[in-house]
């Protein structure tokens, strides 16, 4: 079997590489596996971005836990982008008196975060708590509280393992730090 070259981001060193992830990942799981002991739990993945998490992540849980995702777009007006939520996708598994886990790749504004609480709050969940691989506070406007943060960041526009940029760069293994120009992302992507 050939060694294939791996796509990276030509210049830029990764803010997490590979093995930072595995750890937090594994860090993440052990913290989880204390608070749902004996739990009916959900692990309710939100696509497209934290399907990589969360498929690391139920993969190093020792509990049981039942799997499923949910995807949602947001759109604005132009004055207020994001402020607006939609379901694309529900959850199909019956979350009534379960606890849900929501397993998300960033929060940021936390908006988003706070729209899937009382959304699956609604659905009669048990109980409902977050964990994101990425905690950033640049542009939180809510009180968006992750009970199981992974990294914390104040800012920065990350790609890799979930993230993207224009649908491109989530099969990454590692997280970078997109720099800004004028400001414009500024990519300078390529195979090594």
């Amino acid at each position: 079997m050939s060694k294939r070259p791996k796509f990276t981001i030509v210049g830029r060193r990764p803010r997490f590489t590979a093995a930072q992830i595995r750890r937090k990942v594994a860090s993440l799981a052990r913290r989880i596996e204390k608070s749902y002991a004996g739990a009916d739990l959900v692990l309710v993945g939100i696509l497209k971005g934290g399907f990589l998490f969360l498929g690391d992540l139920a993969r190093e849980l020792a509990i049981p836990a039942r799997i499923d995702f949910l995807r949602v777009r947001s759109y604005g007006n132009g004055e207020a982008p994001g402020k607006c939520i939609e379901v694309t996708k529900d959850v199909e598994i019956d979350v009534s008196g379960r606890d849900v886990l929501i397993v998300e790749d960033i929060v940021d504004t936390g908006n988003t975060m706070a729209f899937l609480r009382r959304h699956l709050e609604g659905k009669n969940a048990r109980s409902v708590r977050s964990c994101a691989l990425v905690d950033k506070r640049e542009r939180r406007v809510t009180g968006a509280d992750i009970e199981f943060p992974g990294f914390r960041l104040k800012r920065g526009f990350l790609v890799g393992y979930g993230m993207d940029y224009g649908e491109a760069y989530r099969q990454l293994p590692q997280i970078y730090t997109l720099p800004l120009s004028g400001g414009r992302k500024v990519l300078d992507g390529g195979r090594r």
